[in-house]
């Protein structure tokens, strides 16, 4: 089963992700929002459309927007609407 782990620490896990461009999107209720914090970076996809970020919080460090979603994406990524990704050195495991 994938799950995002980054510090040590579980940040998403599940069976049913979507891999978009190599990058397994998360559901959003498989999210342990306790290692989420909003942040105003906001990114542009040509057909994705606008991507928002998160940091991903364990104890005191901070991995800034190693995380992002799309909230609206364009119709043709409709599949990955509120799903979660990651970057920045956060490991997903398969």
């Amino acid at each position: 089963m994938p799950r995002a782990v980054w510090n040590g620490a579980v940040l998403a896990e599940s069976e049913t992700t979507e891999v978009v461009e190599g990058n397994h999107y998360f559901p959003p209720d498989s999210l342990n929002r306790a290692h989420f914090r909003e942040t105003g970076t906001k990114s542009e996809c040509s057909w994705k459309g606008t991507a928002s970020y998160y940091d991903v919080v364990v104890g005191p460090d901070v991995n800034q927007d190693a995380a992002w979603y799309y909230a609206s994406p364009k119709p043709e990524a409709a599949n990955i609407a509120g799903s979660v990704a990651f970057w920045k050195g956060v490991q997903v495991e398969e």
